[in-house]
């Protein structure tokens, strides 16, 4: 690893070389781009990032789970070095390559369920997720979407719509896309009836108003992540997700998971459905895919993928040689790392931890997550009420000392961790005792 694996501050973060380009960014960039922590980096790897300033953080957010395997895998960075210098761009749809076809060829063989699969290659999650439903309508002749309560897929106008929270990014941006319909989902937490009954009511509570609200032979496709992202890092109750799996398969929904955030070993599975043995339809991946540079994929049943009109899909940049380097390179070090088990391994320091924090600290309503992401919902002493100001008062302090924290939830009251799988245990430690002292001086 070039960066060292150390936490270094030298100045208040951020310092004043990172405030100068802050500056500049103000006068640059619109305001609609926000900043978690304004810090600029320089370089970054391993658990670490390293500003201009010369201050090491330890990184617990990995650029929004895309940094599964570091920020400069090794084989990524060989694979991509060679590739530019050969070529950068053909356009797959106009000179295809061969490097597009091997990542088609192993998400094929990946994802889950033995049935026969086609891919093609997108730019970015919320264009990922676009493309399901499109394939899903055309092969299905149907119009509706059915999405879940705390959804997040995306920026877009489809994906924005299918986006359950409002603020900040729906607000302002209407009218939405038609004929997107919002359903329950399972969130143990927050259960009327208790956790133990979430699965079973959720579920049943979400069919029927399928049923009589939207009528399930209208439904081309139902979209929902593993584990809900943006929403909360919301692990759905057991069971819920095989009994939307099986309602969809009884009528004839294409059921899509988004595992643009869940996917390539973040959760202790290559993919978060493996956990329950959901097998998808349609699977859409990005983030983790090709270890930052910009890529996603749309994988689904050969007989759905293969119905649509040559031409039908495609996009300039879609599957770019670099990015499809990168993603080999990705897949390559997933495996001869072993990160899944690593995934595993970083829950197993992680949740335990967290838990005698709740235990210490009223604050902390609920501890959740699978494998290498995980999170903490924060509330009022004694209520489930939504404590958003107690989680930026974390975050702050969390920053100051050097811990890189990103937050989530629709009620902006979760912590969310998202360490780089290669992170050595020694900063997961460290960045623990980080958090426990800011939460100790709350």
């Amino acid at each position: 690893m070039s960066i060292p694996q150390e936490r270094r501050l030298v100045t208040a973060i951020p310092g004043p070389r990172s405030q100068e380009l802050l500056a500049r960014k103000q006068a640059a960039v619109p305001g609609g781009i926000g900043t978690t922590l304004p810090v600029f980096v320089t370089r970054a790897g391993g658990g670490v990032v390293e500003d201009a300033d010369g201050n090491r953080l330890i990184d617990f957010g990995s650029g929004i789970a895309v940094t599964n395997v570091g920020n400069a895998a090794p084989r990524v960075v060989e694979r991509v070095q060679k590739q530019v210098a050969d070529f950068t761009h053909t356009c797959f749809m106009v000179t295809p390559y061969e490097s597009y076809v091997q990542v088609c060829e192993k998400l094929n063989e990946l994802t889950p369920g033995d049935h026969d699969k086609r891919t093609f290659l997108v730019n970015s999650g919320a264009e990922a997720v676009e493309n399901a439903v499109k394939v899903a309508r055309y092969a299905t002749g149907r119009q509706a979407v059915v999405v879940f309560d705390h959804g997040y897929h995306g920026r877009t106008l489809l994906t924005m719509t299918l986006t359950a929270k409002n603020m900040p990014y729906k607000q302002g941006f209407g009218p939405y896309a038609p004929e997107v319909y919002r359903v329950p989902l399972a969130y143990p937490f927050r259960w009327p009836t208790g956790p133990e009954n979430c699965a079973e009511e959720a579920a049943a509570q979400a069919i029927d108003m399928i049923t009589k609200q939207i009528g399930a032979t209208n439904v081309a496709a139902v979209v929902i992540e593993p584990i809900a992202g943006e929403g909360g890092f919301i692990e759905p109750a057991k069971g819920f997700l095989p009994r939307i799996a099986e309602f969809c398969r009884e009528n004839g929904i294409v059921f899509v998971a988004d595992e643009v955030q869940t996917g390539f070993a973040r959760t202790g599975d290559l993919f978060a459905c493996e956990h329950e043995g959901v097998v998808p339809d349609i699977i859409t991946t990005a983030k983790g895919i090709a270890g930052g540079l910009p890529l996603a994929a749309v994988t689904g049943r050969a007989e759905l993928m293969d119905q649509v009109h040559p031409g039908g899909l495609g996009g300039t940049y879609g599957g770019n040689p670099l990015a499809c380097e990168a993603a080999l390179g990705v897949l390559e070090t997933i495996a001869e790392e072993d990160l899944v088990a690593r995934a595993r391994r970083i829950g197993e320091i992680m949740l335990p931890r967290l838990e005698a924090m709740r235990e210490r600290f009223d604050v902390i309503g609920d501890v959740r997550g699978r494998g290498a992401m995980i999170a903490i919902e924060l509330v009022r002493p004694g209520t489930k009420e939504p404590d958003p100001a107690a989680v930026a008062e974390v975050v702050k302090r969390c920053h100051a000392d050097g811990l890189l924290v990103l937050t989530a939830g629709t009620y902006g009251n979760v912590l969310r961790f998202l360490p780089p799988l290669v992170i050595p245990e020694h900063l997961l430690e460290e960045g623990l005792g980080i958090l426990e002292k800011a939460f100790a001086e709350l």
